[in-house]
């Protein structure tokens, strides 16, 4: 994060549909520079407060500032310095992914030149003459991503741009992130996918019913959880009983191909485990940020 002045800052911001309150009290800043993500189950208002802060849809109340201004009513002064990719993406018919970049970089005085650097940092230089349709659906993330990125903005906004793409599809996808990131870029965005937002934000704010439950650094909320460690064994490796009575063990129990035990001393298990020569295919799991999620938002499936 390099700058003194917040790229985005978000006071007791709120919105609501009839009865439906999408947004209730929501407030957070972004510095400069920041990569910053909205995590959240369906319907915990996620896309609807980044609607908010781009400047599409008008707060009930609260205030927002973009880049120092009100983005509502639409701030046509803030259009050149932001870049915006939704959950939808939608392109130019029948022209080729280098012709819709630059069909895009024209709105903004952007060189043909651009464009062609753009297809570089997002891996699809060899699909420049590749008509739109004719991509994957990871191909087309990274066209819509660069073509958000086409006008070289300073804030960048992306409504989870790795949804529905396959492991690998989405693997890539990190790397173009974290190249808009190290050119100095802010990004604010939402996502579904935990492991990918513990390994690329700065920060994390988890929403749920309108509402920011926690906020702070990946690591931070993993730490503050106090969930045990978990360690795994192959079944038969040590009788249950045996790991039970290992000084620092909470709780052992095994299925039908391996012993799990739960620690949150998990140095002294560990060096009682090499003491009897059992840590062949032994996996060790601590907290993770899909920990904090759950305890925060529950566990039931939400349409």
């Amino acid at each position: 994060m390099t700058g003194e002045q917040p790229a985005v800052v978000v006071r007791d911001v709120r919105k609501s549909y009839g009865e439906l309150k999408a947004v209730n009290g929501v407030s957070f800043t972004v510095a400069e520079g920041e990569f910053f993500g909205i995590l959240g189950p369906n319907g915990a208002g996620k896309t609807t407060t980044l609607e908010i802060i781009e400047g599409l849809r008008r707060p009930d109340s609260g205030e927002v500032r973009l880049l120092g201004e009100s983005p509502w009513p639409r701030n046509v002064k803030l259009l050149p310095r932001i870049g915006v990719q939704l959950q939808a993406s939608s392109f130019f018919e029948k022209l080729t992914a280098e012709e819709q970049l630059r069909t895009f970089g024209s709105l903004y005085g952007v060189s043909a030149g651009t464009a062609a650097d753009m297809l570089e940092l997002v891996g699809l230089a060899d699909k420049a003459n590749e008509r739109e349709n004719r991509l994957s659906g990871g191909q087309r993330q990274r066209l819509s991503i660069a073509c958000a990125l086409v006008h070289d903005p300073d804030v960048v906004f992306l409504d989870e741009p790795t949804a529905a793409l396959d492991p690998q599809a989405r693997r890539n996808l990190w790397d173009v992130l974290r190249a808009i990131r190290d050119r100095g870029k802010t990004i604010v965005y939402t996502t579904h996918h935990l492991d990918e937002a513990e390994v690329l934000c700065d920060r994390v704010a988890i929403m749920d019913r309108g509402e920011v439950l926690a906020l702070d650094p990946p690591a931070v909320l993993v730490r503050g959880l106090d969930a045990p460690t978990h360690v795994t064994l192959q079944k038969g490796v040590l009788p249950v009983a045996e790991a039970s009575a290992l000084d620092g063990v909470e709780e052992a129990h095994e299925d039908e191909v391996s012993l799990t035990i739960s620690t949150r001393r998990p140095a002294p298990v560990l060096s009682a485990l090499a003491e009897r020569g059992a840590l062949d295919g032994l996996q060790v799991r601590t907290g993770t940020l899909e920990d904090v999620f759950l305890g925060l938002t529950g566990r039931e499936y939400r349409a």
